[in-house]
């Protein structure tokens, strides 16, 4: 039987998930926020993806910054889609091994990941898809990779 979780609970599970993720939390603890089997990533300029590389490329941010921080904007629900703003905010201090530009040096910068997201749960209030949007001309601004 599928249950149909609030708007709230939807909103707490989405949260929730993306503070585990920035912060490195075990993966099995993360996948219980995921359709793990099921889940697609669609990201800027046709980047596609399942939840093993969407790991991967939140594991090469979390090595390449300090102090990193996740915020939700504006969230929007209707139904099992939520769409909100997101910041990842960080100190960028080690090789950041998976830019948009390839492998970068760190700059010491604090920079800024400005993102629009569109997810969509399951019925039992997990993670199967998500879309994203983002400033990467900015973004490789701050990484010091303006141009590339």
């Amino acid at each position: 039987m599928s249950m149909k979780l609030t708007r709230d609970e939807l909103v707490d599970r989405l949260v929730t998930a993306g503070e585990l993720e920035v912060a490195g939390a075990p993966t099995d603890e993360i996948a219980s926020y995921f359709d793990v089997e099921n889940f697609r990533f669609h990201g800027p300029d046709g980047f596609e993806s399942d939840f093993d590389g969407l790991n991967s490329y939140l594991a090469a941010i979390r090595a390449a910054f300090e102090d990193r921080k996740i915020r939700r904007g504006i969230v929007l629900v209707e139904g099992n889609m939520v769409a909100c703003q997101t910041w990842i905010t960080g100190r960028f201090v080690r090789e950041f091994a998976m830019s948009p530009a390839g492998p970068l040096p760190p700059n010491g910068a604090y920079i800024t990941m400005d993102l629009i997201n569109i997810f969509i749960f399951t019925d039992d209030g997990r993670l199967v898809e998500e879309f994203v949007r983002t400033d990467y001309r900015s973004f490789l601004r701050q990484l010091g990779a303006e141009g590339r």
